[in-house]
């Protein structure tokens, strides 16, 4: 996409920043799963961790999503661009679904209020580390310059 930033000069910052957010992502998912040991997967309970609802299957998911970003981020070469990208996606449906299911008993992660609104939060940031990490050749950068200067 030519309005895609290529070698943005803050990219290290960018990446460094989705590596943070996987950290995140993986320590609540661990003490998610530490807190919710011998309740059902996706059971509704009062059961919070940093102060947001979850459960076993809640917990797997951040686990999962948090070490998926943190594999793209110590591998690199724009996968972690396309890591990032996704799982953002991903977790800001997963979050707009917990939004919506949060009163019934369809509410499957045990989410709550905080949790969508952390969970949001954490899908722009990763789309933003997504979007102004991508590394390129000098050739590329060049017509994102161009491209960027028409507008």
């Amino acid at each position: 996409m030519a309005h895609t930033p290529v070698n943005h000069p803050a990219r290290p910052i960018y990446r460094a920043i989705g590596g943070l957010t996987g950290l995140y992502l993986v320590l609540f998912g661990l003490l998610g799963l530490v807190g919710s040991t011998g309740e059902p997967a996706f059971g509704l309970s009062d059961n919070r961790v940093l102060g947001q609802g979850t459960n076993l299957g809640f917990s797997i998911f951040c686990l999962l999503a948090g070490g998926l970003v943190l594999f793209g981020t110590v591998i690199g070469r724009n996968l972690d661009v396309l890591i990032n990208q996704w799982t953002a996606y991903v977790i800001m449906v997963v979050s707009l679904g917990g939004l919506a299911f949060i009163r019934t008993g369809a509410n499957i992660f045990n989410m709550s209020v905080a949790s969508v609104v952390v969970l949001m939060f954490l899908s722009l940031v990763l789309l933003m580390a997504g979007m102004y990490g991508k590394v390129g050749s000098d050739d590329e950068h060049e017509a994102w310059q161009k491209a960027r200067l028409v507008l």
